[in-house]
């Protein structure tokens, strides 16, 4: 029998700069998935200081970025519960990047991610992973590969994981209806919403992989850049969106059961084809060079 987990996506509204008070607020909620019963409790992404690179404030704060991942790491101990705490952003002499953490339930980091896909807004002030791949790693909860935000709009960072045996995607998220420029919000003023909702669902499908998606959420307009898209949940094959959130900051609770990631296997059978030899795409982008040569990425 597969096992059957009880997941926590935490949608928090993070109050600009308040280190403290965010860290506070999420310290609450994780007590409160432990006490449900929960295995795993997700945050959103900059859940501890919001996303505002330009004020002087924010940097000494992403500074103290190891005594809240130790703070975590002692409280999945205590509470003996997996925590992802969303992304804290970590500050290295003049370098700002931008950190998922898994945390097992004893304490023990079983890894971190560094963004990789830099939403445009972002390259001025993160460094990216670039090159470095994405990697698979044993937990817990079986075999776990994490994005952040924008990495969920390329397909090809889902085939590398799960190629390397990820069945379940963990992804904070600090998304805004608002990220979507002028001419498309004239088109859709939900359109970044759609665009989450769309491809959520898809990328379970196309993978016969979960997705555990923690965004921000909050109040309408008190994002720093209007307001949040919220719509955490749990995406799996057959079923789509479990415990879809709102906008509101909450947490949502749901149960899976892994037997259903085998049940999508068996019938679409994406992980078998991609693993055969001489698969017919590799997965690399091939594209023009001047004089017509190729130049393969």
């Amino acid at each position: 029998m597969a096992p059957v987990y009880k997941i926590a996506v935490i949608q928090l509204y993070p109050k600009p700069l308040a280190i403290e008070a965010n860290h506070a607020k999420a310290v609450s909620f994780i007590r409160d998935a432990a006490a449900k019963g929960c295995h795993l409790a997700v945050l959103p992404e900059y859940h501890l200081t919001n996303w505002l690179p330009d004020d002087p404030g924010f940097a000494p704060l992403c500074a103290q970025y190891q005594k809240y991942l130790d703070a975590y790491c002692a409280l999945a101990k205590e509470l003996h519960i997996n925590i992802v705490p969303g992304t804290i952003v970590e500050k290295h002499d003049d370098v700002l990047t931008n950190v998922a953490s898994f945390i097992s339930h004893d304490g023990t980091i079983l890894s971190q991610y560094q963004k990789k896909n830099l939403w445009h807004p972002e390259r001025p002030h993160l460094t990216s992973s670039l090159h470095d791949p994405h990697e698979a790693f044993d937990t817990p909860l079986g075999k776990v590969g994490m994005l952040i935000c924008w990495d969920l709009a390329f397909p090809e960072a889902f085939r590398e994981l799960i190629a390397a045996g990820a069945k379940m995607i963990i992804i904070p998220t600090f998304w805004n209806l608002s990220d979507c420029n002028e001419a498309g919000l004239r088109h859709n003023p939900r359109a970044e919403a759609l665009f989450l909702e769309s491809t959520l669902v898809a990328r379970c499908f196309e993978n016969t992989c979960m997705v555990v998606f923690a965004n921000a959420g909050g109040p309408v307009g008190k994002s720093t850049k209007g307001t949040y898209a919220g719509l955490s949940q749990v995406a799996v094959p057959f079923k789509g969106a479990l415990g879809k959130m709102g906008a509101e900051e909450g947490m949502s609770v749901v149960d899976v059961d892994m037997q259903i990631l085998e049940d999508a296997e068996d019938n679409y059978k994406v992980r078998a084809d991609i693993g055969k030899e001489g698969w017919h795409y590799e997965y690399s982008l091939t594209r023009s060079t001047p004089g017509n040569g190729k130049e393969k990425l």
